[in-house]
């Protein structure tokens, strides 16, 4: 447990440094928009870059593992759909609240984090599920909260989320990498340079990024009078913390042992990507869609700092088993 913690940190002793930094005014709220940028469009695709070039294809769409992780996010936004709908909260609420459940922050935060844990391998089952999020989960509780207006709308809402993950350059920086891989294309020296020290920034500015935000948005809520209660946010950060992980381990474990070409290093980062907290964008996603932003906000808050001890909890009953 001590290696464990030793490990998992600095991960989100960064994040409570960017909370820190930005709740006493040393980061404006001014500056968090361009440190966002850096990391969505440079650091973390030159990241995401490395682990596509170095992880075989077949890895990183292999079916077994996207078909068990998306079997339990899909399982998980039906049962946060089910716990959550009713007054106050309408579809729309209950969708964004079903995908702060079931999103896990596997690019800011997962990379890295797993990568350290468990070695350069489960780069790719991480990339993996980052796939599957974008494209599937994400659009598909877009979808569900706009539903209320009609089928068309819910339709067009999820042609539309498509389109926006199909824009989102991660996907892009990891089919870029796995081509490069694929290829045997060797980046002349300069610019592989480039690329390894951008990749290398993704994940301390990613993280304090990350407590920048959650304290931005702690004070948005706080200066706009709104104030949600415990219930309407604490058991969806349970959820998100103890059952999405164990739904993964239980269906990943099922589906290895009815034969499902799952390794044990797969078996184990599957739940561990499902026990990260909840990521931080769905509160611009919900503002966006004029959801009920204080309590995805409240949701992803209170993720970030009880993960510390769930998910490193987990991460120890997973890894020394199996590192014995």
């Amino acid at each position: 447990m001590l290696a464990v913690l030793a490990t998992t940190f600095p991960f989100f002793a960064l994040v409570l440094c960017g909370w820190l930094a930005a709740q006493r005014g040393l980061l404006p709220d001014s500056a968090i928009p361009g440190l966002n940028g850096f990391v969505l469009f440079f650091a973390l695709p030159c990241l995401l870059l490395r682990y596509g070039r170095d992880t075989p294809v077949w890895q990183l769409l292999n079916p077994s593992l996207l078909g068990v992780y998306l079997a339990a996010a899909l399982l998980i936004v039906a049962f946060t759909l089910a716990c959550t709908r009713s007054p106050p909260l309408g579809m729309k609420d209950a969708a964004f609240g079903a995908l702060v459940a079931a999103f896990p922050n596997s690019g800011f935060m997962g990379v890295p984090l797993i990568v350290a844990l468990l070695g350069p391998t489960a780069g790719g089952a991480v990339v993996s599920t980052l796939l599957a999020d974008l494209f599937v989960t994400s659009s598909l509780c877009i979808a569900l909260a706009q539903a209320g207006a009609g089928g068309a709308a819910g339709r067009a809402a999820f042609v539309q989320a498509l389109k926006a993950a199909g824009a989102n350059p991660l996907p892009w920086a990891i089919a870029a990498g796995a081509c490069v891989g694929a290829s045997g294309l060797v980046l002349p020296a300069p610019l592989a340079k480039t690329v390894a020290m951008l990749g290398d920034a993704a994940s301390p500015v990613a993280l304090f990024t990350i407590g920048a935000v959650l304290s931005r948005s702690g004070r948005a809520n706080r200066a706009a009078g709104r104030v949600t209660p415990y219930r309407l946010y604490l058991p969806v950060a349970a959820i998100k913390l103890l059952l999405h992980p164990a739904l993964a381990f239980a269906l990943g474990a099922a589906a290895r042992g009815l034969g499902a070409p799952l390794s044990a290093g797969q078996l184990v980062a599957l739940p561990l990507v499902a026990a990260l907290p909840s990521a931080s964008n769905v509160s611009l996603l919900a503002e966006r869609h004029g959801a009920d932003t204080g309590r995805i906000a409240h949701i992803i808050l209170a993720s970030t700092a009880l993960a510390f001890l769930t998910f490193s909890g987990l991460a120890a009953l997973l890894i020394e088993p199996a590192a014995g």
